[in-house]
C-alpha cells in the first residue's frame, strides 16, 4: 500500500515536470522582416519600415539634396513621441539615418544624443597622454552640420467594444542650422483597424 502511493506520487510529479517543461519551451521559427506584422494595432515593424522608407525617398528628392553640389551635411535629433503609447523613436531615427547614409547623397555628423560620446573619444586621445601626437585626433576639427533632421510621431485612438482604430502621423522636417529656415518637410500617415 505505501509503495503503491509512492509510485502514483512519483508518477505525478513525472507528468507535472513533463508539463511544465514542455510549457516552458516555446515553438520558434524565423520570419519575413519586410513581411506585414499584424499582430495588433501598435505600432510595430512594418510601420517602422514604411515610415523609413516613405521619409527617406521623399528627402532624397527634396531641393536640398538634389541641388547640393555635395552631400550635405546633416545631425540629427531624436525623434519625439506624441502618442500614448512606447515606441522606440530611436529606432526610427536610426533606419531613416542609416538608409540617407547608404545612399551616399547625405552625410551626417554626430546627433545631439551622440555627442557626449564623441566629447569623451577626443578627451582620451588629447588628455590621456596615451597616444603618440602624430596619430592622436585633434580638438577643434569637428564638422558642423549646415542642417538638422527633427520630428515628431502622433495618434489619435479611438474604440468601442469592437472596433479599435488608431491614427499614426510621423512628421519630419530638414531645418537649416543657420537661418532656421524649414528647407524640407514631409509627413507619413498609417492608419490600422482591429475589429473583433
Amino acid at each position: 500500500m505505501f509503495n503503491l502511493k509512492r509510485i502514483y506520487l512519483l508518477a505525478a510529479l513525472c507528468v507535472l515536470a513533463l508539463t511544465v517543461g514542455c510549457a516552458s519551451s516555446p515553438s520558434v521559427k524565423y520570419g519575413d522582416s519586410k513581411g506585414v506584422e499584424t499582430v495588433n494595432t501598435n505600432f510595430g515593424s512594418t510601420d517602422l519600415q514604411t515610415i523609413a522608407e516613405a521619409m527617406t525617398r521623399s528627402l532624397l528628392e527634396s531641393h536640398v539634396v538634389l541641388d547640393s553640389r555635395e552631400p550635405p551635411r546633416v545631425t540629427v535629433y531624436d525623434v519625439r513621441n506624441k502618442t500614448s503609447e512606447y515606441i522606440d523613436t530611436s529606432a526610427i531615427t536610426a533606419k531613416i539615418r542609416s538608409q540617407l547614409t547608404k545612399s551616399g547623397r547625405v552625410r551626417f555628423t554626430v546627433s545631439t544624443s551622440e555627442m557626449q560620446n564623441q566629447v569623451d573619444e577626443l578627451k582620451r586621445q588629447t588628455q590621456s597622454g596615451l597616444y603618440n601626437t602624430q596619430t592622436q585626433t585633434k580638438m577643434g576639427n569637428m564638422n558642423g552640420a549646415k542642417f538638422r533632421v527633427e520630428g515628431f510621431i502622433g495618434s489619435i485612438v479611438k474604440q468601442t467594444k469592437d472596433v479599435k482604430d488608431v491614427f499614426y502621423n510621423f512628421h519630419l522636417s530638414l531645418i537649416n542650422n543657420e537661418t532656421g529656415d524649414v528647407e524640407w518637410e514631409d509627413e507619413k500617415e498609417i492608419r490600422k483597424t482591429a475589429t473583433r
